[in-house]
């Protein structure tokens, strides 16, 4: 899969990755179900897109990465942090 260095279009600074994805849903604690209920995509589409079986399309990622930003982490240049306090 294709990791863009930006995407004006949706207006994220990245494409996340589906390592990306497995490490912010480990620091939330955040289960594929939850995850999937925030993003309002299905709970198949998180495994899949974590496990690699498909590439999600664009807005799906979005989605996705608005969902996790909104719950604390963020994503940075090849990984994911937790979003300082404060």
């Amino acid at each position: 899969m294709d990791n863009l260095s930006s995407s004006p279009l949706l207006g994220i600074p990245h494409v996340v990755t589906p390592g990306q994805l497995r490490a912010a849903r480990a620091f939330l604690r955040l289960g594929a179900a939850e995850l999937a209920a925030k993003a309002q995509v299905s709970r198949n589409t998180i495994i899949n897109f974590e496990n690699e079986k498909t590439t999600a399309n664009p807005s799906t990622v979005a989605a996705i990465q608005r969902a996790l930003e909104a719950a604390g982490v963020e994503f940075i240049d090849g990984g994911v942090k937790l979003r300082s306090a404060g």
